[in-house]
Formats: C-alpha cells, structure tokens, sequence
C-alpha cells in the first residue's frame, strides 16, 4: 500500500483512538513523545489550534488540549512542557541548494563583506594558510551590498588585478551571492586558457574592460570554463577523498537546517551521481533532514534511459524523494542575467541572458511529462517567466489535460501582469523566497526601474489572489536558511533601511506559514503525509521560543528556534 494510501486508511483508526482518549475509563496505548501545553498552530482547518500533540514512532497520534493527551501519557513517555510556546509543522525550505549549503560552510563567508577590500583581505588570509597552487574558493559577495564602489571597476565590480596582488599563484574563484556569477582572479583565467581572445559560451559571457581584457567577472554558463580547470586540478583524489567531503557537506547542511526548524528542504537540483550517495545515506540512516531532490545537469538521453529507475516517490518515515526535474532557463537580476522582456534600466544594451535555449528546455519538459515527473524550471525575468509559461500551455494542451501535474517555476521574481494570472489557470506553482523580496527590494528599482517593480516585481499578493499556490523557501546559500527571516519578509517587507518593498504584495501571517509547511508539501505531492500537525502525518515540528503569530511585526527577526523534532525524534534542541 502507497504512503498516502496508508494515510487515509489510518485516519479513521486514529481519530477513534484520540476521540476514545476523552471517555472516562477508555484507554489508549501511550505515545512515546508528548507536547505538552503550548500553543500549537496545525495548519488544519479541521482543528486550528490545540495544547498539546501525542507522538508514536515518526507519526502524530493524537491533537487537542492538554486533558484529551494526559491519556497518552504513560510511564515511559517522554514529556516536554512546551510552557506556552508556539508549535508549528517542520518547515519546509521549497527551494535551495542542499550541497551547496553545506559547502558553503567549508569556503570564505563573503556575506558580511562591506566592500571589495574585505573581501581581498579574507583571500589574502586565505592564501597564507594555503598551500602553492591550491585553490581558494569563497561564496556570497554582492556589489549593490557593498558601502563603495570600487576603483576601478567594469558595471561595479572590479578587475582582477586586486586578487592577483594577494593571491598570484594560488587561483581563486568567488561565486556572487546569487550563484549567478563568479569573480575570479588571473591565476584561475591563466588555468582555465581565458584570454583576450577567448569568446563567450552560449548562455554566459566573460566581461572585458576597456583594452578587451577580461576582468574577472563570469557570468551564468562562463563560469563553467573556470569550473571545468578546477574540476581538472582535483580529479586525482581518491574515492575516500571525495566521499568524506561530500559527507562532510550532507552533515553540515543538516545541522544548519535542524538550527532553524527545517525538517524537509527541496533540493534544486543534483544529478544522478549525487542522488545515488544520498540515497545511500537513507539506506544507512545517515540523511539529518528530508530531501526533496530535483534531477539536474543530466543529458536528455540519461534522462530518458534512467528516470524511471530513480522515481522515488515518498514512502512511510522516507528522508529521499525524487521525483521531478530542474533547469534553468535565465540567470539572476543581481549579475544583470535574468532575462526580461525589454533592456534593464541600468544597462539598456542588454535584456539579460537566454542561458538554455527554449526549445532545449521544452524537450527536457516533454521528457518530464513522459515519464511522468513533475518539470520545476529557475525562471526569474518577466520574459523568462512568459517563454516557460508558454512552454507548459503547450505541453498541457497536447496531453489533453486532467492531470495533476504540479509543475513548478522557481522563483517567478519578476513578472508581467499579463502573466500573473496564468500561474493559477495552469495550476502552475510558483516556488518563491520571500526573503529575495526584501534582500534584493533596495536596488531592484535601479534594474527595473520604478514602473515594472511595482507592477511585476515578487507579486505574491496578486499571485495568491488568482488562486496560485505559493511555496516559500530561501534558496540557500543565496540567502541565510532561515525561516524566520523569509517568513518576516513576507509579512511584512521590510527592507534593510525599514522601509517598506511594495506593502501591498504581503502575506498574512497565516498564509506565510501555510506557505512554509502545507503549500511546500503540495509542491511536492506530499500533503497528505506532513506540512500540517495532523493525526496520521509525519510528526515533524518546530517549537519556536515565541509566538510569530500574534508578536509585533519589528520582534519577528529575534525568534529562536527551541526545538526541531523529525520524525518523532528530538534532532536538535537550543541550548538556554
């Protein structure tokens, strides 16, 4: 029997067993976890609140006030007074970047740099620990965050020259905050044979000065020639090598998205390389969280010859789900790569960047289609928003509709108010960060310009009000994992300078959480198993040391996350 199949076949037994819990003299066999009073918020419409939650094994037994689950609790049931804390369904992060969140904590921390020199400063430190010739790798700068230009500089970021004085031997390559775009220095350009001559690839370019030199900054597919040198210099480690790096990076994403209550995290995307050593993780028990795993990077014809070997819908206490595939069809807004219907504002002679050729994007959704996978495509400007849109209508129009296909468009930032209402007349959802809206609120007028911002930039209102699903996330590393902050941004959008990103466009506070837990398991065909605090589902919750419901709007960002349990089990807990 299929896990959601088990589910609706045990919600009747559980609701007679919780219901019998409440007649004197009736007895129930005891849970092993209890949340006890508290203030619990199930996102279920059929029970909207409640004190206090039963757990047996990985699944919700019982939900209502503290007198109904004292039955439960018995000699060797583990309780935990909640003393009037919030609990809410496990947070789900529907889009990041799992590995790279992970490996993001093994490289320089670019994000708190205020200018280019603290970052030249950071390599330079870095350079005197390496040894000659290896490479030094740092994620997270992002020039419209900087307090000054530097000088010089080609479109605000500088040449490579200021790397080259701290680092001439040893490469570097530091990836934007969007992983949109790289800046590296002359000993990487020298390793990957970019010179004057070099031309771009098709989907990127390789920025050049005045001389026609190349300054360093890579953007969208360019970066790939720098990737492809690195990939050589390392290709003679050892299988153990690679393996403990890459577990390495399993175990530090886990332990960051446990720290902020994230219990299931769609991962955008792997390929079948990766998927085959996670899936050797759960086979172990060694996964810390639930992934939700796009196949990505694989050629159509391994996706056609091996997508039905690794369909992997999910099943009981599963940590591994594949079942859909990503790509991209545009860059970001930050590097000038999101591809958008008419020039930027402040670069009329570019409309941004085509980085997969449509017709190549909708081959790989018509293999999607026939084998039956869910297609989630990165489409971030208002004409790469439209093409994919186009896409989809095609390909529903030739199945003759009927199906329940949740296919997804990641990110959907930028739109054409034409379009906004296509999401829900296609049943296409869009999978968004609210946390982008704010981050990127203080210069996105500078690439927009005031007019299409505020009629087509992070439109959740609009979106939601035609019927579109929305899926919250962050899209780590791009942004901090945390919940919190992209729940904050969406309630609220207050920017870094406390003025408000188009306030009309916010959620409420229960439509942002629903898009943090029950939305994020729709996107996934997994609301019938978690994403609410239901009698038969998964028991994945988060304990919050406040209440994000009713608190003030400016106290949001100061919540902690006190607990995060995972299928019943306590994975991490704050230290008081």
């Amino acid at each position: 029997m299929s896990r959601p199949d088990r589910f609706f076949a045990s919600v009747p037994l559980l609701l007679l067993a919780a219901f019998a819990a409440c007649e004197p003299g009736v007895t129930v066999e005891p849970a092993d976890l209890v949340l006890h009073s508290g203030k619990v918020v199930t996102v279920d419409d059929s029970v909207p609140e409640a004190q206090a939650v039963a757990i047996r094994g990985y699944e919700i037994v019982a939900v209502g006030t503290d007198e109904e689950i004292d039955d439960y609790i018995g000699p060797d049931t583990e309780v935990i007074d909640l003393t009037g804390r919030l609990a809410v369904p496990g947070f789900i992060d529907s889009h990041g970047h799992y590995m790279g969140l992970g490996r993001s904590k093994m490289i320089l921390d670019l994000t708190t740099a205020k200018n280019f020199d603290d970052i030249v400063a950071l390599v330079r430190d870095a350079v005197a620990k390496a040894q000659p010739g290896d490479w030094i790798f740092g994620r997270g700068w992002h020039q419209e965050k900087w307090d000054r230009v530097p000088e010089p500089n080609v479109e605000g970021v500088p040449l490579h020259a200021a790397l080259d004085s701290v680092s001439p031997d040893n490469p570097v390559v530091l990836t934007h905050a969007s992983g949109h775009a790289s800046f590296v220095n002359g000993a990487a350009l020298a390793a990957a044979g970019v010179d004057a001559r070099t031309r771009n690839p098709n989907g990127g370019e390789i920025v050049h000065d005045a001389k026609g030199q190349p300054t360093g900054l890579m953007r969208e597919t360019a970066q790939g020639v720098v990737n492809r040198a690195q990939g050589r210099a390392t290709e003679q480690r050892s299988a153990e090598e690679i393996y403990a790096e890459q577990k390495q990076m399993v175990d530090l994403a886990g332990q960051e998205a446990l720290r902020n209550g994230v219990t299931s995290f769609h991962d955008a995307g792997s390929g079948f390389a990766t998927i085959d050593f996670l899936k050797s993780l759960e086979d172990r028990g060694e996964l810390p969280v639930r992934l939700y795993v796009m196949v990505r990077g694989e050629s159509p014809e391994n996706l056609n010859a091996l997508l039905d070997q690794y369909l992997m819908p999910a099943q009981g206490n599963d940590f591994l789900t594949v079942r859909s595939i990503k790509q991209s069809i545009d860059g970001a807004l930050g590097p000038h790569g999101a591809w958008l219907l008419e020039p930027y504002a402040d670069m009329p002679g570019s409309a941004g960047l085509e980085t997969t050729p449509v017709a190549r994007i909708e081959e790989l959704s018509r293999i999607a289609y026939g084998h039956g996978f869910q297609m989630n495509i990165h489409a971030i400007g208002d004409r790469a928003n439209r093409e994919v849109l186009d896409i989809y209508a095609r390909i529903f129009a030739d199945s003759g509709g009927g199906t329940d296909r949740r296919w997804r468009i990641e990110h959907a930032q930028h739109l054409s108010p034409a379009d906004i209402p296509r999401f829900a007349q296609l049943g296409v959802i869009p999978a968004m960060q609210g946390i982008h809206g704010t981050s990127d609120g203080p210069w996105v007028l500078k690439r927009l310009g005031e007019e299409r911002a505020r009629t087509g930039a992070y439109m959740w209102r609009d979106l939601m009000n035609t019927g579109a699903i929305i899926a919250n996330g962050t899209d780590v590393p791009v942004e901090n994992i945390s919940p919190i902050a992209s729940f904050y941004a969406s309630v609220a959008r207050v920017m870094i300078d406390g003025t408000a990103f188009y306030p009309d466009q916010k959620m409420t506070r229960e439509e942002a959480l629903k898009s943090y837990t029950l939305n994020g398991a729709y996107a996934a065909f997994e609301e019938n198993v978690k994403g609410s605090i239901t009698v038969g589902k998964l028991a994945d919750i988060t304990v919050l040391d406040r209440d994000i419901m009713t608190i003030p709007d400016a106290e949001i960002p100061q919540t902690k996350v006190d607990l995060t349990i995972l299928g019943g089990q306590v994975k991490y807990r704050r230290e008081l």
